[in-house]
């Protein structure tokens, strides 16, 4: 009867232990979802905001920050239309800065994000007055080597389902 009281004793520590082991493993995975969540979360937000940002005094600097926000096909289609890009800052002469001012991951796994923002641009004509336009976009974003970079971007209608 003692040595089954000793190996109920040891079974039940050795369950205990495993146990707890489980729990800190569980908790830290979560942790570590919610720590990705929060990363793709801000570099969503950022992202946006970078391609929504252009200052014709500055172009060369906004087309690089759309470049390094940017991987994929996002990243190619903006190099390929870069120098038709410049010429429109250049030609419209206007300034346009994005705020985010709401924005949720919609969908998340390893390699893959979504997040819907919806953000503020001001335009500010050379001389003019600015105007504030609302809109709403949904980004794709894809973890690269460097780290979540936005892949998509598509403006959203209001009122669309």
């Amino acid at each position: 009867m003692k040595v089954f009281a000793i190996v109920l004793v040891a079974v039940a520590a050795v369950f205990a232990g495993w146990s707890g082991w489980m729990w800190l493993r569980s908790a830290d995975a979560a942790d570590a979802a919610t720590d990705t969540r929060q990363e793709v979360l801000r570099v969503g937000e950022q992202g946006i905001a970078n391609l929504t940002t252009l200052d014709f005094q500055h172009i060369d600097e906004g087309l690089d920050r759309w470049l390094g926000s940017s991987t994929g096909t996002l990243r190619d289609s903006l190099l390929q239309s870069r120098d038709d890009s410049r010429k429109r800052l250049e030609d419209g002469k206007s300034t346009t800065v994005g705020k985010v001012v709401d924005a949720a991951v919609t969908d998340l796994d390893q390699q893959n994000a979504q997040v819907i923002a919806a953000v503020e641009i001001t335009v500010t004509p050379q001389g003019g007055e600015s105007s504030v336009r609302r809109n709403r976009f949904e980004a794709g974003l894809s973890r690269t080597e460097s780290g979540w970079k936005l892949s998509s971007l598509r403006a959203v209608e209001v009122g669309a389902q």
